[in-house]
């Protein structure tokens, strides 16, 4: 069965962004029908459940589609509107909370994190290779806010040697805290996998510290801050930690491959009870619901320098300095994912698209998330792409499913007119 495509562009009134024709904005059209064509495949009988794709160029949209369905029945067609689990697209927001603060004077990124939470006045690294007798040494330097956000803290990150203090780690379980609070406390007894800002190691631990870090700092709940500073300036009117009750119809069902080759729903409690939290805690590193719409304004906002419809959330420099790669202090200064990638605060950044392997911009910034979400900015051509799924892990469900999201970059990137 083909899959379905719904609310086919022109948009209708109550977009997100100004719509506009995609040749006016400089695409060629025939070119986005194939990539029009190719989710269409990637979401028919035997693909994925359905798929949301955003296009905006110079503020306004060009493509917004959906295809295929909501539920693993296959019943209901997927809309535009309807809401995903991002979870590490959650970083970048939490990136910006931060920055909100270190731009009212509140907070400095070279700040070490124990000028705001206990317990980290002298980070241990682990030496040996026993997580029930582990041997610790002091670190060289202490762990700052900046060091958080650019996963050059050092905690376990699941690279090569980090094993034993991976195993420390979940035996002490900060994930199992009910509060951002208890989160803290747990990682303050966590070890280092080594010295901070000698490596980038992906880690969630750093940004739950640093939406932890919100809260002290700004003395409100982590999700308040969110939802009065950043959620309901740029109208974000479907993004938070839960689902409330009367939207729940509209989540999309999270999949996974099973060992029959057959789709099904994956483990987890907001998997089996979607809309569900995430984490207990309002987790500032992968716990927050969305839309293509909601996201598409934030994006919008960063590719505006901090701006959107009159809201400023930051100031145009701080913008320009959470674009740039932050790993100067690496040899090479890239992030463990792509050669060609760096990291600026809250995404990553190209820098060298030949090296990357793929179409797009020196200065292109984004990030996903581990069920199959995808956001990119690029300064260059003020162009944003928003590519949703919910499938896990990300979208390459083993050999019967095809990865949709490079194509779907280079796609986009090929569709652009001389």
């Amino acid at each position: 069965m083909a899959a379905f495509v719904l609310c086919a562009w022109p948009a209708v009134a109550g977009t997100p962004l100004p719509p506009a024709s995609a040749k006016d904005e400089g695409f060629a059209a025939e070119r986005l029908e194939r990539l029009h064509g190719s989710l269409r495949v990637a979401t028919g009988a035997d693909g994925y459940l359905g798929v949301v794709e955003l296009i905006a160029r110079h503020g306004r949209i060009v493509d917004w589609q959906a295809y295929g369905y909501r539920d693993l029945a296959r019943r209901a067609p997927l809309r535009r509107d309807d809401i995903f689990r991002i979870y590490s697209m959650t970083k970048t927001v939490t990136t910006v909370a931060v920055l909100m603060l270190v731009e009212e004077g509140k907070l400095a990124l070279d700040a070490p994190l124990s000028r705001y939470l206990p317990g980290f006045e002298h980070p241990q690294v682990m030496t040996n290779r026993d997580a029930n007798q582990p041997q610790l040494r002091a670190a060289d330097k202490p762990i700052t806010l900046h060091a958080l956000l650019t996963h050059t803290a050092g905690y376990p990150a699941g690279l090569q040697g980090d094993e034993a203090a991976v195993q420390r780690m979940e035996q002490i379980d900060p994930h199992g805290a009910r509060d951002l609070r208890g989160f803290a406390e747990r990682m303050s007894h966590v070890p280092l996998a080594a010295d901070p800002d000698t490596r980038f190691g992906y880690d969630g631990a750093s940004l739950e510290l640093a939406a932890r870090v919100v809260e002290v700092v700004s003395g409100e709940p982590f999700e308040r801050f969110l939802q009065q500073r950043i959620f309901d300036p740029l109208a974000m009117r479907d993004t938070g930690f839960d689902v409330p009750a009367a939207k729940r119809a509209r989540v999309v069902d999270l999949t996974t491959m099973g060992k029959d080759g057959k789709l099904r729903i994956a483990d987890g409690p907001s998997a089996a009870h979607p809309g569900a939290r995430l984490n207990a805690y309002a987790s500032g590193a992968g716990g927050l619901y969305s839309t293509a719409a909601d996201y598409a304004r934030f994006a919008q906002m960063l590719l505006d320098g901090g701006t959107l419809e009159g809201h400023t959330l930051l100031k145009r420099k701080t913008v320009e300095l959470m674009l740039r790669n932050q790993l100067t202090m690496l040899d090479p200064p890239v992030n463990q994912f792509n050669a060609g990638e760096g990291f600026g605060l809250g995404g990553y950044v190209v820098l060298d698209p030949v090296r990357r392997g793929q179409p797009g911009s020196a200065g292109q910034f984004g990030w996903s998330g581990a069920a199959s979400t995808y956001y990119m900015i690029d300064p260059h051509e003020g162009l944003l792409a928003i590519l949703l799924l919910q499938h896990l892990p990300h979208d390459d469900g083993g050999r019967d499913l095809p990865r949709l999201s490079r194509g779907f970059y280079a796609q986009i990137y090929q569709a652009l007119r001389p």
